[in-house]
């Protein structure tokens, strides 16, 4: 059975048409990076408790910069332990039985969510710029992220009051039901690759089923996060339902998850982090605990793909928010009688993507996020030299201020190479070969991860074939990294436990009770 094949999601084209033919786009000069990064005005670097912005215990501050520069934005209160402990005192108290928020109409808190959502898309070009000043992505990219973000909102919100028990007809004179109830406070560790989305794709749900929270943001990019508290207050949320704690991980989300208050942790971040977290939620108690962690997800072409299709797909699916996406396609399976021809034409495409300006509509791919992951990621590239990958294009960092790094595409890649091996969160694309379907089905699963995949093929049983056996949380067919806030989204193996996004996402965020009640026999 053959299947047509989808148009590529729009938002991963990337306005092709608008790449030009030189590789990297001179920036720092003409163009208005500098001075748009001077029109945006950080509001708010402080915590947030108890809907109210207050300096850390300790008076420390840290500072994020901007990537595109290697330069500081501005200082922002850095929270430990004992800002830690006073946001979950704040998020206990506003879960107590009787209080505002425990009363609530299930309803009124799916008010409060689309207002908030209200508010995000008023402010949208305000936190898309803020985003692109304090993460690098292109402006385009925040300001879809800022969309993203009011529809995770909406979802959920829709949800707010159908979050619901059953009866069950429980052998014996019983009237049994079940009360979904939330788990109280609900500790949140956000990365820096997409903030304000992370940020919303944990709150929301903890948020529709009645849970109160404190979140970390990531060090890297904490402005967003702040700036939305302040829309929190706005849209009517009471006081200590949400508390933002910025901070670095061993002195703010360490306490947070180890804190005897807090009933749940999610994390999304690395698989080396969460196994610490998995760990430190069950060293002195028993937390509910969900992890989106880390990825070196296959991508198969099969031979009947129409190529050039197939090959805009690959590359948008590796280099993506400058390759710094979990479930990005790091692992590119081309089928052999196609391979040289794909390569050629993924190089070719790689060598028109514009580097640069991320406040310009033209650039496609902005900085890494810091120094460390900017050294990561050139060193791992040299080791795909070193052990024999062919470097078609790219591998050299871009100018000679912030974090930039060319298109990078490799050939005559093996399996057990370190950059077929390693999530290397970077714009490197790594192009393998293969014969058959048992084959690369195999492959793919040769990883400790399992976080996704995808194939493209016109051949609908080939594609139900890949997708039965592969081992992962999801697989696209025909397209990828197409997202929406109505499909779980999670990882096997050691990319996670738990699910966001969908009903399974909301399951993360409430426990089950049961309640039997005895009925007396009618006398005779």
């Amino acid at each position: 059975m053959r299947i047509k094949v989808c148009s590529f999601t729009k938002n991963f084209l990337f306005h092709q048409q608008q790449l030009q033919s030189n590789s990297i786009k001179r920036f720092f000069g003409t163009n208005p990076l500098l001075r748009m990064a001077t029109q945006v005005e950080v509001k708010f670097t402080q915590i947030f408790i108890n809907n109210e912005f207050v300096d850390s215990v300790n008076g420390k501050k840290f500072p994020t910069i901007n990537p595109s520069t290697g330069e500081q934005i501005c200082l922002v209160a850095e929270g430990d332990s004992a800002d830690i402990n006073k946001a979950v005192a704040a998020a206990k108290e506003a879960f107590k039985l009787g209080s505002e928020w425990r009363t609530m109409d299930a309803s009124a808190r799916g008010k409060l969510l689309n207002k908030l959502a209200d508010l995000i898309e008023r402010d949208a070009d305000y936190l898309a710029k803020l985003e692109t000043l304090d993460n690098g992505k292109p402006y385009k990219l925040s300001l879809g992220d800022v969309n993203g973000a009011a529809a995770h909102l909406r979802y959920h919100a829709g949800w707010a009051d159908k979050v619901q028990g059953k009866t069950v007809p429980m052998d014996g004179d019983h009237f049994s039901f079940t009360r979904v109830e939330p788990f109280g406070v609900c500790g949140q560790i956000i990365p820096w690759n997409f903030p304000l989305e992370m940020f919303v794709w944990k709150i929301a749900p903890a948020l529709c089923c009645g849970n109160t929270v404190v979140l970390k943001p990531a060090e890297q990019t904490p402005l967003t996060a702040l700036y939305a508290c302040s829309l929190i207050k706005e849209a009517g949320f009471p006081a200590g339902v949400v508390n933002v704690v910025p901070g670095y991980g061993p002195t703010a989300g360490a306490p947070l998850v180890t804190h005897p208050d807090v009933a749940k942790i999610a994390f999304t971040g690395s698989t080396e982090v969460g196994k610490i977290i998995l760990q430190s939620a069950g060293k002195d108690s028993i937390k509910k605990v969900s992890l989106e962690l880390g990825g070196k997800s296959p991508l198969v072409v099969m031979n009947d793909a129409d190529i050039d299709l197939a090959v805009n797909i690959a590359h948008e699916a590796c280099m993506f928010n400058q390759g710094q996406c979990c479930c990005a396609a790091t692992r590119t399976f081309v089928q052999e009688s196609i391979y040289d021809e794909f390569v050629q034409k993924s190089r070719e495409l790689a060598l028109k993507r514009t580097v640069g300006d991320p406040f310009n509509d033209s650039t496609a791919q902005g900085p890494q996020i810091d120094d460390d992951q900017f050294k990561k990621i050139l060193s791992l590239i040299e080791d795909g030299e070193k052990e024999g990958a062919k470097l078609e294009c790219g591998g050299k960092a871009v100018g000679n201020k912030g974090y930039f790094i060319q298109p990078t595409v490799f050939s005559n890649v093996k399996d057990n190479m370190k950059i077929a091996v390693e999530e290397i969160f970077g714009p490197v694309q790594q192009i393998l070969k293969f014969k058959t379907l048992d084959e690369v089905i195999e492959r793919s699963n040769d990883t400790t991860y399992g976080l996704a995949a995808g194939i493209i093929t016109k051949d609908m049983d080939t594609a139900l074939m890949y997708t039965q056996g592969v081992r992962a949380g999801t697989v696209w067919v025909n397209t990828f990294l197409s997202l929406g806030p109505q499909m779980p989204f999670g990882g096997y193996k050691m990319s996670g436990v738990g699910r966001e996004g969908g009903e399974d996402g909301i399951k993360e965020y409430y426990q089950v009770k049961s309640v039997v009640v005895k009925i007396p026999k009618k006398n005779a």
